[in-house]
C-alpha cells in the first residue's frame, strides 16, 4: 500500500483511464490526451511516466489491478480498478504516501516535484513539474505528508 487513509481530498478528477498495473500514491502523468471533455474518451490515458518531464495530472487514488474477472471480483473496499478502467486522481489536497524518490529526506516546507516512475522528489532537475510541497519529513516506515496543488 502506498497511501495511508489520512488524507484531504479537495479536488479530484475522473476523466482519465490507466492501462497498466500500478499502486496508488504516485503522480500520474498524461500519456495520451483525449478531446473535448474526454469523459468517455478511451484515448485519455495517464501513466507513471518513466521521465521526470511528464505532465502531472494528479495523485493516483486507486490500485490498478489485472484480475481475471471470471474467477474473482474487484475488491471495492480496497478501491481497486481493473486495468484499462477509469481512475480517480487527486489534483488538490493532502496525502500521506511512501511513493518517494529513493534516498531523499524531505523536510516540512520543501517543494515536491514529479519524479521518475510516478515517484515524488525534492529536486527540480530536468525541468520536473512542481506538484506541491512536503508537510512533514519521512517517518520510520518511509511515509511523508504531501500537500498537492496541481493547477
Amino acid at each position: 500500500m502506498a497511501l495511508k487513509p489520512d488524507r484531504v481530498e479537495l479536488l479530484t478528477n475522473v476523466s482519465f483511464f490507466m492501462t497498466a498495473k500500478e499502486f496508488r500514491g504516485g503522480i500520474a502523468c498524461v500519456k495520451t490526451s483525449g478531446a473535448g471533455a474526454s469523459m468517455d474518451d478511451a484515448g485519455a490515458v495517464v501513466e507513471y511516466a518513466a521521465a521526470v518531464t511528464g505532465k502531472p495530472v494528479g495523485v493516483l487514488l486507486n490500485d490498478v489491478v489485472d484480475l481475471d474477472l471470471t474467477r474473482q471480483h474487484i475488491n471495492w473496499y480496497k478501491d481497486e480498478v481493473q486495468v484499462g478502467g477509469k481512475v480517480t486522481l487527486l489534483r488538490q489536497g493532502e496525502v500521506v504516501t511512501n511513493m518517494l524518490v529513493a534516498g531523499i529526506n524531505p523536510a516540512a516546507g520543501d517543494a515536491a516535484y514529479v519524479g521518475a516512475s510516478g515517484l515524488i522528489g525534492t529536486s527540480s532537475a530536468s525541468s520536473a513539474a512542481k506538484i506541491g510541497q512536503f508537510l512533514s519529513s519521512k517517518d520510520a516506515d518511509g511515509y511523508a505528508k504531501v500537500s498537492v496543488n496541481i493547477v
